[in-house]
């Protein structure tokens, strides 16, 4: 049995593994890795020959473990997806709205003398991405699903996001039983909406995220109050905006539920919230179609005080005309938008009004992978480049680890313990801080532990 490393290899997108049992080819996840400015170029490029993978499991729907699913289908990947039933209907989503953008991109210049689009060609257009949600195969939680005679999977919650799970996979290699357990993106307790993680079961091998590998999240103030105190400052001190960029599926909607909460304790005065995300409103849609899956916290709310969703003085934008009447609300308020990590999306038209307003808060409540627009921001650059314009950035930068949805290094570290002694850790999806402090402590702690190159193989 062999696991090779394509992606998410001392980095953090683009997470891509390969498991070879035989001469059958697993694929668990295939992200986007945008963490190079030609990163539509270079998705481009599989290390292996698409037609011959067997099967993928999917762990969740974030782009950088899913988005290059339907590139995989185009170049002859006819196989199945293995997922749970949010992961699907969440990862539909973010597939469709990437061919709106790599359309967007492909004709932000001018035209060729030929009529054709001279910006960077589209990974996939939505004919790709139907046909990649036709392989889709749903599978509950804690359901042992038969793959073949030799493999069985089971998805385990991990919290996340809506769906995410780690995936144990249960191998007969030659009459002996071994198992592995991808993590997926570890999520963290007592989080807004999302349920709590699971203990992972003892298996033989791990493949762990790293992302808050050596770093604590703040623990010495709730999310309600962080909330509560910046929005004083923004809106209420000064009567100022609010800008939060957000992805819009999963952090918006655990922001939404955490603002009903503030709103509905009467903790501020009233102040309205706009939620300027199409895509958001799609995915908030699959959280209340899933609802059974979200935490007691959540349904206990549902309960009593109705929908965690909807409140007064919130309002969800939909058309371009209403996000443009946004940009003209001169009233104190809360913006909403996506990306995360400002790599397009509507939030990008929020900045381009807001980035020279000393009036203007953005306050960054999730990672922002190196070379993004978010990243610069947060670096402190002076001057940074929207809708290619370059800007003096007046606005306030903010930032609070409070609404990440990864579990820190304590979280990293006691899921991995739950696994009992496996012959060997390896250590993905991280910056190379974050891998050798992980890395670090779990060698303390007595594990075998590997931080593989992209294309590393091993023999398990």
């Amino acid at each position: 049995m062999k696991l090779t490393f394509w992606g998410a290899a001392q980095q953090v997108t683009g997470s891509m593994h390969l498991l070879e049992i035989g001469h059958y080819k697993i694929l668990i996840d295939c992200g986007l890795d945008y963490e190079k400015e030609t990163y539509q170029e270079e998705n481009q490029q599989f290390p292996f020959d698409p037609a011959s993978i067997n099967l993928v499991i999917l762990t969740h729907a974030h782009i950088d473990h899913s988005g290059n699913l339907p590139t995989l289908v185009r170049m002859g990947f006819d196989g199945q997806v293995l997922c749970t039933p949010p992961t699907a209907d969440l990862t539909s989503i973010l597939l469709f709205d990437s061919v709106e953008l790599f359309l967007r991109k492909a004709g932000r210049k001018p035209r060729t003398k030929r009529g054709n689009f001279s910006g960077p060609k589209p990974l996939y257009l939505h004919k790709h991405v139907m046909d990649t949600i036709d392989r889709f195969v749903t599978i509950a939680f804690n359901k042992p699903f038969k793959i073949n005679g030799d493999i069985s999977l089971t998805f385990v919650p991990v919290g996340h996001l809506l769906g995410a799970a780690a995936a144990i996979l249960t191998i007969n290699d030659n009459g002996i039983e071994k198992k592995i357990a991808f993590t997926g993106d570890i999520g963290r307790e007592n989080y807004p909406v999302l349920v709590n993680p699971e203990p992972l079961p003892e298996v033989d091998y791990v493949v762990s995220e790293a992302t808050y590998g050596g770093r604590m999240h703040t623990k010495d103030q709730t999310l309600e109050e962080r909330l509560v105190q910046e929005i004083t400052e923004a809106c209420i001190k000064s009567p100022g905006r609010l800008i939060i960029p957000a992805f819009s599926i999963g952090r918006t909607q655990s922001l939404v539920f955490a603002l009903n909460q503030i709103f509905t304790k009467k903790l501020l005065p009233p102040i309205q919230i706009f939620v300027d995300s199409p895509m958001a409103i799609q995915a908030t849609e699959v959280y209340r179609k899933h609802h059974n899956l979200v935490n007691q916290e959540a349904k206990d709310f549902y309960q009593t005080m109705g929908d965690e969703f909807e409140f007064e003085h919130l309002a969800y934008v939909q058309t371009m005309k209403e996000s443009k009447d946004v940009s003209n609300y001169f009233d104190p308020c809360i913006i909403i938008s996506s990306a995360g990590m400002l790599e397009g999306g509507r939030i990008q038209d929020h900045l381009y009004y807001n980035i020279q307003n000393y009036y203007c808060t953005i306050l960054f409540i999730g990672y922002c992978a190196k070379g993004t627009l978010g990243y610069k921001l947060l670096s402190g650059a002076p001057i940074v480049r929207i809708k290619d314009r370059e800007m003096m950035v007046y606005a306030t930068i903010r930032q609070t680890d409070l609404l990440s949805g990864h579990g820190d290094h304590n979280d990293l570290v006691k899921t991995i313990k739950q696994t009992g002694q496996p012959k060997k850790v390896f250590l993905v999806h991280g910056e190379d801080k974050s891998l050798q402090s992980l890395s670090l402590a779990l060698q303390e702690d007595g594990f075998n532990v590997e931080v593989p190159e992209r294309g590393q193989a091993f023999e398990i």
